[in-house]
């Protein structure tokens, strides 16, 4: 055995130490990134065999802004998971707020920036209804969020009855466009990467810590002091700011509104959250997981595209691949957990 270093006589933990606990700590995050990785790879492969060369700008630029929507909306569903709740409002949110981005939002500068105010705070009123009825109200959250999933729909429908409105190509520009003095940079990424710091920031604040702490053992956390409810009622309420940043990004990607297009966002944030490790639970998961399950779910219809499979069948091999990962990730985690 060799001496012992300078480093473990002082007390302190070598870096080899701080990496073993932290890939310990964060085996689903790291299995999500890594399934990342593969489903990256297996597209650019795809793409360069049907194309006859490899994706370019446009296309990262498409698959950004296509994933910037779903991640969005994992971001506010990651909030709520990690107290043990899940919101199904989400795509009734998305819903309203593209509906009435779409339906009001002038060329004015003015008018812009007051619609797009507007629309988060909407998504944010949203969100805080939800929360009120299940941390104040006592109510499951399934049952509430369900139960304004079709309230948010009907008002949605009620401002926009049929796809429509306008959105200034400016806008659409300026948020889902490139940065030309960064080789064309798309801007979406650049928002996912603001993102992903803003969660380091905040992950380590006191409500983010009663979050964890509420998933893990609500019992013991209220038995501690944590603020339970004002907690709760601030998850929910970030989820529907998130899912009204969502809607306006949506509406402002596709220069158009739609009050039937977030039908599929509920289910596809909580199968971004679940491939990013997020424990449906509560009390373990991260918001950077989550985005990169978004990315995972994008490039496998992307994927499926490529390699020709008939459109009837997209949905079941797209199911197959997701229980598969799921099941994988699950496997790998447990062995990994043993192997500590």
């Amino acid at each position: 055995m060799s001496a012992p270093t300078v480093e473990n006589r002082r007390g302190r933990i070598s870096l080899g130490t701080r990496l073993r606990y932290y890939a310990a700590q964060n085996v689903p995050l790291l299995l999500s990134l890594g399934l990342l990785i593969v489903m990256i790879v297996l597209y650019y492969v795809f793409f360069t065999r049907r194309q006859g060369h490899a994706p370019g700008n446009f296309e990262l630029t498409t698959t950004a802004n296509n994933t910037l929507t779903t991640g969005l909306a994992a971001i506010g569903q990651t909030l709520v998971v990690l107290t043990g709740g899940i919101d199904l409002s989400i795509g009734g949110i998305i819903d309203l707020t593209n509906a009435f981005a779409a339906r009001y939002m002038g060329t004015s500068t003015a008018s812009i920036v007051g619609v797009s105010l507007l629309v988060l705070l909407i998504g944010t009123g949203a969100g805080l209804i939800n929360g009120l009825l299940v941390a104040y109200g006592r109510l499951q959250p399934i049952v509430v969020t369900l139960a304004t999933l079709a309230i948010f729909q009907g008002l949605a429908i009620e401002i926009l009855p049929t796809p429509g409105g306008q959105i200034p190509p400016n806008y659409t520009t300026l948020l889902s466009g490139t940065i030309p003095s960064l080789g064309q940079l798309p801007n979406s990424l650049v928002i996912l990467v603001l993102l992903i710091l803003l969660w380091q920031l905040l992950r380590r604040t006191p409500f983010m810590v009663t979050l964890y702490a509420i998933g893990n053992d609500a019992r013991a956390a209220r038995a501690n002091g944590a603020p339970i409810l004002r907690a709760r009622l601030g998850a929910f309420a970030l989820s529907g700011f998130f899912s009204g940043a969502a809607g306006l990004y949506f509406v402002v990607v596709n220069t158009s509104g739609d009050p039937a297009s977030g039908d599929g966002f509920t289910l596809t944030s909580i199968a971004a959250v679940v491939l990013g490790g997020v424990s449906l639970f509560g009390g373990r998961g991260s918001a950077v997981g989550a985005l990169a399950g978004a990315f995972i779910l994008n490039l496998i219809l992307i994927v499926l595209f490529f390699t020709s499979i008939d459109q009837e069948y997209t949905d079941l091999f797209q199911g197959l691949f997701l229980i598969l990962a799921v099941v994988a990730s699950t496997l790998v985690g447990r062995l990994l957990q043993r192997g500590r």
